[in-house]
């Protein structure tokens, strides 16, 4: 039984990822902004394992120290850390692109992971074991117009991991990066505003991944044996040649 901390658990991947990890009897500990969420999905899960919740904005320094630090005890040796939560805001070239959306690109999907893996790889490298898995995304393999910001962070994430897998292997600590492609969550109807028409015209034609996809690939990065370490994984949807590239009906 291994003791996983998951950001960005109230929805997307990172929900599908702690039900999953929940019914294969790990103790979890969801991490997100909204508190009616997590304690809904606290409450659903506690009948597979032991549950503990945390609500803080992995943007605000200040919240994530005093969170991870308000852990009980029992609850403070992190096995796996996932640090899932991120985000994507606006398709404007850089010449249209508005600031706030890109530091809120940059605060979430950079600045937060470190944020939070700054305050789990102390005790990792104590105990010289543990598992960091971070969520990059294809758009870190080809950079696409209109979406540059966004792609320079999952590149950020990808650099990050390598550094860390340099730094932390030599203390037993696995690092594993994981690219996405197309997954229908909520990630589009966050980049468009909440515009649901919009949203919808990313993932017609076609079959996209599921979150629940990106769950298993996650669960089978975690589950291998001690020797074995999956450092990185993309994964498409069949209708997906690369980043730019979607086949459809």
């Amino acid at each position: 039984m291994k003791t996983i901390l998951i950001t960005g658990a109230t929805s997307g991947i990172g929900k599908s990822t702690a039900q999953l990890l929940a019914k294969q009897s790990n103790r979890i500990i969801i991490c997100g902004r909204r508190t009616e969420v997590l304690e809904s999905l606290k409450t659903d899960l506690s009948q597979f394992t032991e549950m503990f919740s945390l609500k803080f904005d992995i943007r605000n320094l200040e919240e994530v120290e005093a969170a991870i630090n308000s852990l009980p005890e029992e609850w403070k040796n992190i096995d796996v850390l996932i640090n899932n939560a991120g985000n994507a805001h606006g398709l404007d070239p850089l010449s249209a692109g508005k600031t706030d959306d890109w530091d809120s690109m940059i605060d979430g999907n950079v600045k937060g992971l470190l944020y939070v893996s700054k305050m789990i790889i102390p005790g990792m490298k104590e105990r010289n074991s543990g598992h960091i898995v971070n969520i990059s995304s294809v758009a870190a393999r080809q950079t696409y117009a209109n979406g540059v910001v966004y792609c320079a962070t999952k590149k950020a994430v990808d650099v990050i991991s390598e550094g860390m897998r340099i730094e932390l292997t030599e203390f037993g600590i696995k690092i594993t990066n994981i690219q996405p492609g197309a997954v229908e969550t909520d990630f589009s109807m966050v980049r468009f505003k909440g515009d649901s028409e919009k949203a919808a015209t990313v993932y017609a034609g076609y079959e996209p991944l599921k979150a629940e996809d990106i769950a298993d690939s996650i669960a089978y990065c975690i589950n291998a044996p001690k020797h074995v370490c999956i450092s990185d994984m993309t994964i498409y949807p069949t209708a997906q040649a690369e980043p730019r590239t979607i086949y459809r009906k």
